[in-house]
């Protein structure tokens, strides 16, 4: 028996996706930006571009293409230095905003938020309507466009989100979700990437169509779990429920690409005192320790040069953890021409123990400093207090963590 198409849809999940989120954003900001090609870069030395207006994507400017490259394209492209801070904060509120809706929300990332309508349909009508209000929803909370894709399942709402920008609305009925995804190729479908479609090409696997043609459990004996769900999704059927609680992170770290061939040691330094300030706020901030960290420098010729450091006592500090990677850098650091430094925690854990075979007036000292640091700079910005070395750090910008979430630990920059 078909389905009755006039009623609720027995899953509806949407996926809300901002169109060009950050160049949307300077372009409202800046009203004489709009309808021209924007591009906006990781600061204003910032040579790569992160994302560009539909207007700058016209003529062939896209995300990741250095900007020397894209004016030889379009002369009149206007370079905007990224402000994670302003970005963040419009994500804030399409995000709350969309709680309203149902509080059955996925923050996917900084631009992107899967819904979960389906107890919601008797209050909110149709999946027309509800696409309908999700869509003015957003523009009422930022003034901003977004793609709308609905669907029965979460892999097959992206796919359709995908399917009409900028401002689109499309909807795939979960009955007809086998037969629109049957002829595209599987790396249409989001998590299956070129590696994994290499494997599937070895069984015939080329089209979402294809995957009928090998039982799960092939695809399951090489990817565990995650195999079994590539097989529903290209069937368009993914399990995966909408995911509304952030889980603990298992790191918190922070890295900073330098300039090419950076081989001056006090540069290497200042950049890695800036990483473990950050490390050591962004733990404190959310009531992490860690005493395990990771610090590497990424070299021309030798690839990563890393190390793994356990501490007798865990620590949210960063000028002890600033005290590793100096002594990580007069180990292991040559001169070497470099391009990107990482200080990560791992496996930081919640609440503060005093060692008390340690001097905790010591600790008490440094904790309260900390303390009264992390104020100034939550009132007047970030750095507004800190040490000399990171202060002068002008040409380092903030970018957003791809782990970002409006509440909760990950919301960071």
């Amino acid at each position: 028996m078909k389905p009755d198409r006039q009623q609720p849809w027995e899953r509806l999940i949407a996926l809300v996706d901002m169109n060009c989120f950050f160049a949307q954003i300077e372009q409202q900001d800046y009203p004489f930006w709009r309808n021209r090609p924007v591009a906006v870069t990781n600061g204003k030395l910032g040579s790569t571009i992160i994302t560009a207006s539909y207007e700058a994507r016209s003529v062939g400017i896209h995300t990741g293409m250095h900007l020397k490259e894209a004016r030889q394209l379009c002369p009149a492209l206007i370079q905007a230095p990224s402000r994670p801070y302003r970005y963040a904060a419009v994500s804030s509120r399409i995000m709350a905003a969309l709680q309203h809706i149902t509080p059955d929300v996925e923050v996917y990332s900084v631009d992107e938020a899967f819904l979960d309508v389906t107890a919601c349909q008797q209050l909110h009508g149709s999946p027309l309507q509800i696409g309908q209000l999700i869509k003015s929803t957003v523009s009422e909370a930022s003034g901003l466009t977004c793609s709308v894709g609905l669907s029965g399942d979460k892999t097959t709402a992206k796919f359709a989100a995908k399917l009409e920008k900028p401002d689109g609305l499309t909807l795939i009925a979960p009955w007809q979700a086998e037969a629109r995804l049957a002829n595209e190729p599987v790396t249409a479908l989001s998590g299956i990437s070129e590696g994994i479609s290499r494997f599937l090409s070895r069984y015939g696997i080329e089209r979402c169509g294809d995957m009928k043609k090998v039982p799960m459990s092939l695809i399951a004996k090489r990817f565990g779990h995650p195999g079994r769900r590539i097989w529903l999704m290209a069937q368009g059927r993914d399990p995966e429920p909408v995911i509304i609680n952030v889980k603990d992170p298992k790191t918190i770290g922070h890295g900073k690409v330098m300039p090419p061939g950076t081989a001056d040691k006090q540069t290497v330094l200042t950049y890695f005192q800036h990483m473990s300030e950050k490390v050591g706020s962004r733990l404190r901030k959310h009531g992490f320790q860690s005493d395990r960290f990771f610090i590497g420098i990424k070299t021309r010729r030798q690839g990563w040069l890393a190390t793994k450091i356990k501490l007798a006592q865990a620590t949210d500090d960063g000028g002890l953890i600033y005290d590793l990677c100096r002594r990580f850098v007069n180990d292991c650091f040559a001169g070497e021409d470099s391009r990107q430094v990482q200080v990560t925690a791992l496996n930081p854990t919640l609440g503060r123990q005093a060692d008390l075979f340690i001097d905790n007036h010591e600790q008490h000292k440094r904790h309260a400093l900390n303390n009264t640091v992390d104020q100034i700079n939550e009132r007047f910005g970030e750095f507004t207090v800190a040490p000399s070395r990171v202060i002068g750090r002008s040409e380092m910008p903030n970018v957003i963590a791809p782990a970002w979430k409006p509440s909760g630990h990950r919301k960071t920059i």
